[in-house]
């Protein structure tokens, strides 16, 4: 791995479209003038937005485009995705070639589409379908923009919600001397490494309509989906002399408004606390989330030498992938927020050329390695979205993000 600090951006869910190019258009328009892209900027992304749209409608099968913010300290751009299930494109690069544009749209093509963003990717695959990303930042773009983000991720609400009940975040760890987790005088003591005596135990009780989060009688899906990862337990979970890179994956109880709550104020606890590690930073979290539904709430550490300490309560499947392996990590059951009894830290090692996957119950467990064929060299996101269009159901909120080295 590259010495050097991993390059992170927030994210902000705007708006998904689906079949609506005039208002993904105007969306576009409104987003660019909101944040500051400036006039030249936002024309030049409205265009874009608009040929992207409009080429799904016209050809791709249940297509969507979501349109989000991107921010670091410094500056904020926007983020297009393009994500649809067929019929795909079996010569790519001819696809990009200067007039190629799709019948009806503006005719500026795909190839344009990737010379006015600061960055295009795109992945398609016969039968299967595409999933492209564009980036536009204000130009000149500010170097702390330049790369690409080691995480990356995506929401999508239930149908018929505007707002998500899930979330995902990532930092880095300054390297800083972190409180401890019993700081707080209402904090409880937690017992590191150390099993739950039963499941009952993890969850104080059953909610009917959260089975498989805190059923006492549920088999986790964790345990039955893929290998699972030959983990060490730890008592103390040290992180390196390095600086590593913190992800967490959200799942508010529920959806719409209230599950939204929830997962905000995970993601808030989660970005300005000073935890360096999975079981202090869910510590954290479920403090801030007393008081509200609760949520399932994984947390990961990645250390620059490869190791990886992973923390999980509830129902977020996580799980390490390769182009031909998929390695299970394991959680415990409980609310962050409500009942967390006991927490456990479990150490990996990221594989080469691997990549850390965690995603809600909004999608499927069941996915495969093979599933990302292709995927993985591509973008985080585009990783992400990949993902949720093959394994997520319009039945829950749903969300995934991955991480992959970047030292």
């Amino acid at each position: 791995m590259a010495t050097g600090s991993p390059l992170l951006v927030d994210c902000e869910d705007v708006a998904w479209f689906r079949d609506q190019p005039e208002a993904a258009r105007g969306a576009a328009a409104a987003l660019g003038r909101r944040i500051g892209l400036g006039d030249q900027r936002t024309a030049e992304l409205t265009l874009a937005v608009t040929e992207l749209a409009t080429n799904m409608t016209k050809h791709a099968v249940d297509g969507s485009l979501l349109l989000r913010v991107l921010r670091n300290q410094e500056v904020a751009g926007v983020e297009v995705l393009a994500v649809d299930s067929g019929p795909g494109m079996a010569d790519v690069p001819a696809a990009l070639r200067d007039g190629m544009s799709t019948t009806g749209t503006l005719g500026i093509g795909l190839g344009a589409v990737r010379r006015l963003a600061d960055t295009f990717d795109i992945h398609s695959q016969p039968g299967t379908g595409t999933v492209q990303l564009a980036r536009f930042w204000p130009h000149p773009a500010h170097p702390t923009v330049a790369g690409e983000p080691v995480v990356g991720g995506i929401t999508r609400p239930i149908s018929g919600e505007q707002v998500c009940g899930d979330a995902w975040a990532a930092r880095t760890d300054t390297g800083g001397q972190a409180a401890p987790a019993d700081s707080d005088p209402g904090a409880r003591p937690v017992q590191s490494g150390t099993p739950p005596h039963s499941w009952s135990a993890l969850t104080g009780g059953r909610l009917p309509s959260e089975r498989a989060r805190t059923d006492p009688d549920h088999t986790p899906p964790l345990a039955r989906a893929g290998t699972l990862s030959r983990s060490v337990p730890v008592q103390a979970a040290i992180p390196g002399p390095g600086q590593g890179l913190l992800v967490m994956s959200c799942d508010g109880l529920g959806h719409g408004p209230m599950a939204a709550v929830a997962a905000q104020a995970a993601v808030q606890a989660f970005r300005t606390g000073s935890a360096r590690t999975p079981e202090q930073a869910m510590e954290h979290i479920h403090r801030a989330l007393r008081g509200t539904r609760g949520a399932a709430v994984a947390v990961a550490r990645l250390e620059p030498d490869g190791r990886l300490l992973f923390c999980g309560v509830g129902n977020i499947t996580a799980a390490l992938v390769t182009t031909t392996t998929r390695s299970t990590l394991v959680s415990y059951p409980g609310i962050v927020g409500h009942q967390m009894r006991q927490l456990r830290t479990y150490e990996h090692r990221l594989p080469p050329h691997g990549i850390l996957v965690m995603h809600s119950d909004g999608l499927s467990e069941r996915w495969k390695a093979a599933d990302l064929n292709g995927l993985l060299h591509h973008a985080p996101a585009v990783i992400a979205a990949g993902l949720l269009r093959h394994a997520g159901t319009r039945r829950d909120d749903a969300s995934a993000v991955v991480a992959k080295a970047a030292w």
